[in-house]
């Protein structure tokens, strides 16, 4: 197993300047052209990266800059699928909630084309000596979850095993082996099946699909390990497991038993990214499943609002994990990204930088440097 490149990380996603929203505006009513857009969005970038060295992080990303959702722009350029854009439901309380997108797959499953190459060499060529560029990708999973057995071309996969899960796989394994070549060793999948697979509500969506919600959870690791079983030698490969986070709402709670033996003890991911920012999570018994060389990152800070944590309680709460699993095997970061749609959490700009430096520094004093 490989590790992280420090004791603090982060899930991705920050913010988008206003500058970006505005040309992102300008280039939908065809005011301007993709190039001019990629332009701004590569000053976007090459000061999110100044941003995150400035706070003391090792591992950085292009913030998902160049994204509206974050699975659907890398879905839908997978060969095969479909995908529709998700609408926003406004809730009784006044709250949003993003509706889940309707993700088909209409024919055999293949890597097309680069999906992220291109994105990650001007994110390599921006970096720091000393940082590790990261790549944030959607977990493969979310080609069954969403839609199920019905959401899969019968004609295309007659049997979804094994046929369905190699394909993707294989798919998988083309695009992390194209980041690998252009020099990427550093690649997150953004999973929210599993943590849905928590909540009682999502469980009995499965079964309504025909799915059965304690047995998708070793499936789903199973269908995950074909990946691991064929990404690059060397690529360090961490999950995070995602209870939705769009303008600071969630759509799904639960502690983590349902899924925890299947995620820490039969998946052979590198690094797992955990949200236990508030109730909603849990406690951390799960956590007694998680196996020797794997690391847990505890997502003990929010990105939903702009109170600062406490640095003691975010160390009791490390101690109380510890109980659990051995702390030389556990890290610290936000328990998911800033803004993982365009929109945003409802958070200020100088939050992500409170929030990112209380990481850094509490893991600096618990771990040491």
């Amino acid at each position: 197993m490989l590790k992280l490149p420090a004791r603090y990380d982060h899930v991705g996603s920050f913010l988008r300047p206003k500058t970006l929203l505005e040309a992102r505006e300008r280039k939908a009513k065809g005011e301007i052209t993709p190039a001019q857009l990629r332009e701004v969005e590569d000053q976007a970038i090459a000061e999110i990266v100044k941003f995150q060295e400035d706070v003391g992080l090792k591992a950085i990303t292009d913030g998902e800059f160049r994204r509206t959702y974050f699975h659907i722009d890398f879905l839908e350029q997978l060969g095969g699928v479909k995908t529709d854009i998700p609408v926003t439901i406004r809730k009784p309380d006044g709250t949003e909630e993003l509706a889940p997108p309707v993700i088909r797959v209409v024919d055999k499953v293949v890597h097309a084309r680069d999906i992220q190459r291109a994105d990650f060499e001007f994110l390599k060529s921006r970096i720091a000596a000393g940082s590790t560029p990261k790549v944030t990708i959607p977990s493969p999973t979310m080609l069954h979850f969403r839609g199920g057995r019905a959401g899969i071309s019968k004609q295309a996969y007659p049997e979804l095993d094994p046929a369905f899960y190699d394909d993707v796989a294989q798919a998988y394994a083309d695009e992390l082996k194209s980041l690998y070549d252009a020099g990427c060793r550093y690649v997150q999948m953004d999973d929210t099946n599993l943590a849905y697979l928590c909540d009682e509500k999502m469980r009995e969506a499965a079964r309504q699909r025909g799915d059965d919600p304690n047995e998708l959870p070793h499936r789903y690791a199973a269908f995950i390990n074909k990946v691991v079983a064929r990404k690059p030698e060397g690529m360090l490969l961490a999950m995070h497991l995602c209870r939705g986070n769009f303008k600071s709402t969630h759509a799904a709670a639960g502690n983590y038993e349902p899924v925890a033996e299947a995620l820490l003890s039969e998946m052979n991911i590198d690094a797992f990214f955990l949200e236990y920012d508030d109730e909603r999570s849990g406690d951390f018994r799960p956590l007694r499943y998680l196996k020797p060389g794997k690391t847990v990152v505890l997502g003990l800070v929010t990105t939903k609002f702009g109170q600062l944590e406490g640095k003691n309680d975010l160390k009791r709460r490390i101690d109380e994990a510890a109980k659990h699993a051995p702390l030389d095997q556990l890290a610290l970061s936000p328990q998911c990204g800033f803004s993982s749609t365009v929109h945003g959490n409802n958070i200020a700009v100088d939050d992500q930088r409170r929030k990112l430096a209380l990481v850094v520094e509490t893991a600096r004093e618990v771990w040491g440097d």
